[in-house]
């Protein structure tokens, strides 16, 4: 089976489509190996993938008929991601809370309410 319908039937992307973009850009590896949208999949295969800033590994367990459903996704791929990969993910959404430099512009009516919420905590 190809590369981008493989991505597809195990639900890693939407649709075929930017399965095939993914490739394209070469966000997609087997085996180490930055490959096209119509590189074939087999079992036992290692795929690496960055989507959504994280880095996901997954073993190739079978290679499916067609599209499967959320529950048995499982069956055809072992997801071996290493955890520090979300912990990363985590961490980013924390540095996006922070939304406008320091020092720019005056404080909108959040920042205020937050600083006195601060100065009154302290006291």
């Amino acid at each position: 089976m190809r590369i981008d319908k493989y991505l597809w039937c195990v639900r890693y992307y939407k649709t075929r489509s930017i399965a095939t973009t993914a490739c394209k850009k070469g966000q997609v590896k087997v085996n180490g190996d930055v490959v096209k949208p119509s590189r074939e999949v087999y079992a036992t295969d290692v795929i690496e993938l960055r989507k959504d800033q994280i880095n996901y590994k997954l073993k190739v367990n079978d290679i499916p008929e067609s599209r499967v459903g959320a529950k048995l996704v499982d069956i055809y791929r072992t997801d071996i991601t290493p955890k520090e990969q979300f912990e990363a993910q985590e961490l980013l959404k924390f540095a996006k809370d922070y939304y406008r430099k320091k020092g720019v512009g005056r404080p909108t009516k959040k920042d205020r309410r937050d600083i006195d919420d601060f100065t009154n905590e302290n006291e």
